[in-house]
């Protein structure tokens, strides 16, 4: 007896995606089922680049669905579509951006700014065009990370064109300064030159634009919370009470400007002795976990406190592109997906599909 497509869903609906924590039918993710005999064929989309686990739930897919009595093949195809999410009220979205993701800590000293680095080269290596702004004007430290000493072109002599490092675009106040200058600037200068770094620098088709915030909660954050169109946020943390404080404080202060808190990343999470192995909690243990499950936020993953992410962060090759089949790569691209899952459950934007109505008299 032939199988029904009512029975392929329901078999299906016993994989469970990791990164969404829910099937693939409640997530609305399976776009057609064909059943001809004893061959079934699923198209399966999601919301989030998933270039390097995609095969893997493929397989999962493909063995429940062969479960089923009368089917003698199934072949599954995993693919997915990145879309704009909204952002706060009365901002509106960046030309050629489709989603702007922050990164922001509270707190200096946590690592913020290479997790935001791997982050996007994570995002990229799973399939998505993806962009970095070094919105920490003070101390920008993007162009040593991605190796990039140039200074920005322009084109029409009002706007920068992004430099280019491991397929992600990037603009830096660093690319404008040597690196050694120090910025002597008033909090409202800081503001101006975060909103011109970044209206004024032509990103060209970005599913996601990742922006690696200045730690606290003063000016230069509270503008981008209110004058910048940001789809989701990422908290960064390290296990240790007092790193988690201020983590916190940014929590709170995304929650009162509407910006959707995509999780929390605990960074130094644990080390892992390079001589004998021994893996010891330096800084506390599950600190960050508990604030996600505190606040009821996604917990993203934690980071080791690991050498090689220091050094190759230094030596502008981010362990994402240094060891790309590595360990510690591995967890990045997982927090990638986590967040990129996360940002695509939120409500959608629709405005670039519409088309402008002009009234004129006639």
């Amino acid at each position: 007896m032939a199988v029904s497509e009512a029975q392929v869903e329901k078999a299906l609906q016993g994989v469970i995606d990791p990164h969404t924590d829910r099937d693939p039918v409640a997530g609305k993710c399976i776009k057609h089922i064909a059943v001809d005999g004893g061959r079934v064929s699923v198209d399966v989309e999601l919301g989030y680049p998933a270039k390097t686990w995609a095969p893997e739930f493929a397989a999962q897919l493909k063995a429940q669905v062969e479960l089923l009595d009368g089917v003698d093949e199934a072949a599954v195809n995993v693919s997915w579509e990145i879309v704009s999410h909204t952002v706060q009220k009365g901002v509106k979205p960046l030309d050629g951006v489709k989603n702007m993701i922050a990164v922001a800590s509270g707190k200096g000293g946590v690592g913020k700014s290479t997790v935001s680095v791997n982050l996007a080269l994570a995002l990229s290596a799973e399939g998505a065009r993806v962009g970095i702004l070094d919105a920490d004007i003070y101390g920008p430290s993007q162009p040593r990370m991605l190796g990039v000493s140039a200074k920005p072109e322009s084109k029409d002599g009002k706007s920068m064109e992004p430099l280019h490092s491991y397929h992600l675009q990037a603009m830096s106040i660093g690319f404008l300064i040597e690196e050694e200058t120090p910025m002597i600037w008033r909090g409202p200068m800081v503001t101006q030159a975060l909103e011109q770094l970044l209206k004024d620098t032509r990103w060209t088709d970005l599913d996601y634009l990742v922006i690696d915030l200045p730690p606290g909660t003063g000016d230069t954050q509270l503008t981008l919370a209110q004058r910048v169109p940001v789809s989701g946020a990422v908290i960064v943390t390290t296990p240790q009470d007092i790193a988690l404080l201020d983590a916190r404080k940014a929590y709170k202060m995304f929650e009162k400007v509407e910006i959707p808190i995509l999780g929390v990343v605990e960074n130094m999470s644990t080390h892992v002795c390079s001589q004998c192995g021994h893996e010891e909690h330096i800084f506390g243990e599950g600190g960050g976990q508990r604030m996600a499950e505190e606040y009821g936020l996604g917990y993203l993953g934690g980071i080791p406190l690991d050498i090689r992410i220091r050094v190759d962060s230094d030596g502008g090759k981010p362990t994402v592109v240094a060891d790309p089949d590595g360990p510690i790569a591995s967890v990045y691209r997982d927090i990638a997906r986590r967040a990129a899952a996360r940002l695509a459950g939120q409500k959608k934007d629709y405005s670039a599909k519409f088309p402008s109505i002009v009234i004129q008299n006639s």
